[in-house]
């Protein structure tokens, strides 16, 4: 949690403890109200102000409860006991004493002092009082990060936050399982985290776990590069010339000059000679395979696989022809294909484009596979689909 969505949790926790002093809440009441105290009940305040002075809580509360039990009171007489009682109850941080009051006081100021163990051991004794908000479970879950407790902090969180945790939650999940080494639990919050927000710093490093994957090939890491390039993630001119030589290297030439593009009117240092040269035979290349599509789609048309269909079909995408490509890309998944999930994945991207974006996010959902790498994929573009 942040330091300012910290400090707004334990404000409501804190209130109480705002008063100067016991003396101050009888002397702030007004004069007229002062006037209309009856003997029955100023006298035992007056006593339990001296004794809350000496921090003696207990006896300070008996006098309160002294007060209280006077018959007939008055509006006045109701509102300063009151005020006593709230005062001695926060400030006594003695639950036997000033119960939830006095737990919730107890609560923050453990946490302002440091004291992480005694927060969660307090956040317990909310819990069975029945007075633990979301606030004070948040407080919680950091009083765990902040003892070092990393494990603690993940299990609290998924056990105590149900199935849909809210950001801040997610983000302290997230830095846990991080801290943690669990992976699984880390993708599990980005993703969720980036589905509810979207937003880059989250995509960036799902993103990131998701490079890493053990046995990625080439063409699973070029659907990562196309996802970071969709999603604003690309960190730099390294990153667009990894992509561009990725989809060159695939066949994806027109793909390959646009992400050059792209990357030189982002990056200052794209415009070398060495990317210069990249981007002149990509777009070689790409105006090579423009002048054959339409002869290399009639003989895909008559192939039995479907593959050189569907690889078609994503060079229509990247020549701005997404609708055009979506038509040749369901040509080749209605032949044999060795690898339908794959061509399903590049199928919802062409959707994508062409603007099918609830048609796109239905592909990907659809798509089984038993490689979790292929799994990963179409889930990581299903989500970037959706936003």
């Amino acid at each position: 949690m942040t330091a300012p969505k910290l400090r707004a949790a334990l404000t409501a926790v804190l209130l109480a403890t705002a008063a100067a002093g016991a003396g101050t809440l009888m002397s702030a009441a007004p004069a007229e109200a002062q006037a209309t105290v009856r003997s029955v009940v100023g006298k035992p305040l007056q006593e339990a102000q001296s004794l809350a002075s000496q921090k003696n809580w207990k006896a300070a509360m008996a006098k309160v409860n002294e007060a209280e039990a006077a018959p007939n009171k008055t509006a006045a007489e109701t509102q300063i006991i009151a005020q006593m009682k709230k005062y001695i109850a926060v400030n006594s941080g003695d639950v036997s004493i000033g119960g939830t009051d006095a737990a919730r006081a107890k609560f923050a100021n453990d946490y302002r002092a440091g004291k992480f163990r005694e927060t969660i051991e307090d956040g317990e004794i909310l819990r069975k009082a029945g007075a633990l908000d979301g606030q004070n479970m948040q407080i919680v879950a950091q009083a765990y990060y902040r003892a070092g407790d990393r494990a603690g902090c993940e299990k609290y969180i998924k056990q105590n936050f149900g199935s849909s945790p809210n950001d801040t939650a997610l983000e302290l999940l997230m830095r846990c399982a991080y801290e943690n080494n669990d992976e699984a639990t880390q993708r599990e919050a980005l993703e969720t985290l980036v589905a509810h927000t979207g937003k880059p710093e989250f995509w960036n490093n799902l993103l990131k776990i998701s490079e890493h994957v053990q046995g990625m090939r080439d063409p699973d890491t070029l659907q990562i590069y196309r996802l970071k390039l969709l999603t604003g993630t690309m960190a730099g001119k390294d990153d667009y010339i990894t992509l561009a030589q990725l989809a060159l290297q695939l066949g994806f030439a027109a793909e390959s000059a646009n992400v050059l593009q792209k990357g030189q009117a982002a990056v200052k240092e794209m415009n070398d000679d060495r990317t210069n040269k990249l981007l002149k035979i990509a777009q070689g290349t790409a105006a090579t395979d423009a002048a054959a599509l339409s002869a290399n789609i009639a003989k895909a048309q008559a192939a039995p696989q479907g593959e050189p269909l569907i690889k078609l079909g994503m060079q229509q995408v990247g020549n701005g022809k997404p609708k055009d490509g979506v038509a040749t890309i369901q040509a080749g998944l209605a032949k044999p294909v060795a690898d339908k999930a794959a061509g399903q994945i590049q199928l919802g991207i062409a959707q994508y484009y062409a603007g099918e974006k609830d048609q796109a996010v239905k592909t990907f959902n659809g798509i089984k596979s038993d490689d979790k790498k292929t799994q990963m994929i179409a889930h990581l573009w299903s989500l970037a689909a959706r936003r």
